[in-house]
């Protein structure tokens, strides 16, 4: 059996934080928007139906933690999340992965798409640690 490994495309723009039953949850590093990125740990899953039924239950379920973790990343940095987004696109990635994106009314980009609009801003070495302690309470 192949063990689980990110696409590398991830470790550009993201730093891997924790594991949950299923997927492996990294924050994206653009501190315009609290953002995760939810990867299961199955080797070879492109499409969200190459889940097993269960996986694919789990696979929602973590997706819903992880908006609420979006939501408590948005309050920790004094700016509530006005919308959260979620969105398995895979176009430039094939591997299944779960966006989760808090987006806010006044946020640079409104109420256009995240992807390819403006110029990432790493988070600040406090901010991250704060995210990082958020995303990975139980």
């Amino acid at each position: 059996m192949t063990a689980f490994s990110a696409d590398p495309a991830f470790e550009a723009g993201s730093l891997a934080v924790t594991d949950w039953p299923l997927c492996q949850v990294r924050l994206q590093d653009d501190a315009r928007f609290p953002w995760l990125i939810l990867i299961p740990r199955i080797p070879g899953m492109v499409e969200i139906e190459d889940l097993s039924p269960a996986d694919r239950t789990r696979f929602l379920d973590e997706g819903l933690r992880a908006g609420a973790r979006v939501r408590q990343m948005g309050e920790a940095l004094v700016r509530p999340v006005d919308k959260l987004n979620m969105a398995a696109l895979g176009n430039v990635t094939a591997q299944l992965h779960l966006h989760v994106i808090g987006r806010r009314r006044d946020d640079p980009v409104w109420p256009d798409t995240v992807w390819g609009r403006g110029t990432a801003m790493p988070w600040s070495d406090a901010e991250r640690e704060t995210l990082m302690a958020i995303i990975r309470a139980d």
